[in-house]
């Protein structure tokens, strides 16, 4: 599988489920039922390397706007969201992560920033045709801390200026 197939599968189902990540990691799972199991490990790497890839302090901070505060493991969540939310809405979000009030623009507070179970597809996938846990997927592991200059939350001046599109939409 290839990237392109990567995203073409991601955005199948976010358009599927109409924008529910709960819905779109159901229909993930079930599109991924349809390949073989070294697919469903390729999905799972690029996945994977992009979940990663998202590990960093300037989209924690901006995550921290959108969703009122972020905890570890709703960064973890949010990371997974953001990849379910498409190829040019996560790339957009690494190029500039206060790009995200306008490239979340269906945001809903209710069900987005959370995609969980979106996080686990390829595995439950993996499980249900073979019978047995996902393998090591042999990609480097996320680093043990996010990249880049980390950012004082509390600090809500400096969340203003940095993130000025997300904090006018979100905060004020």
């Amino acid at each position: 599988m290839d990237e392109t197939e990567f995203w073409e599968l991601v955005d199948a189902a976010r358009e599927g489920a109409e924008g529910d990540p709960e819905e779109q990691a159901d229909l993930l799972v079930a599109r991924l039922l349809e390949r073989d199991p070294e697919s469903v490990l390729d999905f799972a790497r690029h996945f994977e390397a992009r979940y990663n890839r998202a590990y960093r302090w300037d989209l924690w901070g901006a995550a921290w706007v959108l969703l009122d505060g972020v905890s570890d493991d709703a960064f973890d969540y949010f990371r997974c969201w953001l990849i379910g939310q498409g190829r040019d809405v996560f790339e957009g979000a690494l190029h500039d992560p206060d790009s995200l009030a306008e490239l979340a623009a269906d945001f809903d507070e209710e069900i987005d920033g959370d995609g969980e179970e979106l996080g686990y597809a390829a595995d439950e996938a993996y499980e249900q045709l073979t019978g047995v846990v996902a393998p090591d997927l042999g990609i480097p592991p996320a680093p043990p801390e996010p990249e880049g200059t980390p950012i004082d939350f509390e600090n809500e001046a400096a969340l203003a200026e940095r993130y000025p599109k997300l904090w006018e939409r979100f905060k004020e």
